[in-house]
């Protein structure tokens, strides 16, 4: 009875609030570690925060090393390179442009992905809702209020690397269990990252207080949503957790607005629109819904 009782156990948060909480924390954690670029710099950002999750979750999940079969390191070793390039680029991406932009142009890539050889007619309609929004944001001409253009192009291949690591994703899954995958991933993702955060002067730069505020980052930005996430995906449809998560670029424009007053023009708020209603309009009409993939 004590063993049914705990399997059934409730959770701590219904799946939906998880679910939204958890995209809170990451933009929240997005909009924070953007605070930390003028001391640590965005790649010294990333360094601290890849690393730091990195640790966490090696404690928690201890993956065993020494029995990892040769199946599982050419596994492990692509999805964790990705990991790592993702977030870099992202930052690198989040330095020259808003928060809100950045996160819509990083949902092209799993977006595209969504609907890669689809003929259904309704998968287009979603291309070219992405592609108007796409269009909208990019800056066609130069001047006062013109977006950074290498910022666009890092967070294009942001999402060109999320759409890549949630294929690459998939390939581990079937080898390894879940959180050691995860945990064994970040690793390789912070070897991937922290070259660049040392020669940016991580070490030199970094203090105390900084490197407790880059705890709180790798806290919102990995921790607290990965186990949300966790949480809500074991009573959650995939398709409705995927239709959530395209809320996404509308919290990261909210927190860059209220907590780095970064102000959106009325097209680029209409190219958010266009963009997460692609995204949500795949996840609706998505023939099968595979799990997705832990961030």
């Amino acid at each position: 009875m004590s063993e049914a009782s705990s399997v059934r156990r409730p959770l701590l948060l219904p799946p939906i609030p998880a679910v939204l909480l958890a995209v809170v924390s990451v933009q929240g954690g997005a909009a924070f570690a953007k605070e930390l670029f003028p001391v640590l710099g965005s790649a010294g950002t990333a360094g601290l925060r890849i690393g730091l999750s990195a640790l966490m979750l090696l404690a928690v999940f201890r993956p065993p090393f020494a029995r990892l079969t040769r199946a599982q390191w050419v596994a492990v070793i692509p999805y964790g390179v990705v990991l790592g390039t993702m977030n870099l680029s992202f930052y690198k991406a989040l330095e020259r442009i808003p928060l809100g932009l950045a996160v819509t142009l990083e949902f092209v890539g799993p977006l595209a992905l969504a609907v890669f050889g689809s003929r259904r007619a309704s998968d287009f309609l979603w291309v070219v809702l992405a592609a108007v929004g796409i269009a909208l944001i990019a800056p066609w001409r130069g001047g006062v209020g013109s977006l950074d253009l290498l910022g666009v192009l890092l967070a294009l291949f942001a999402g060109a690397c999320w759409a890549a690591y949630i294929v690459l994703g998939g390939r581990v899954s079937r080898v390894f269990p879940g959180g050691q995958s995860v945990a064994t991933g970040m690793l390789f993702g912070a070897l991937t990252v922290l070259p660049f955060s040392f020669a940016e002067g991580l070490v030199v730069r970094l203090t105390p207080a900084l490197f407790a505020a880059g705890l709180a980052v790798a806290l919102l930005s990995s921790a607290v949503p990965y186990t949300l996430e966790m949480m809500a995906l074991r009573v959650l449809p995939s398709r409705t957790f995927s239709i959530l998560m395209s809320l996404e670029p509308a919290v990261a424009a909210l927190a860059g607005l209220v907590f780095l007053r970064e102000q959106l023009t009325v097209t680029q708020w209409l190219a958010l629109v266009f963009v997460s209603a692609a995204s949500a309009g795949a996840a609706l009409t998505a023939r099968r819904a595979s799990p997705p993939v832990e961030a």
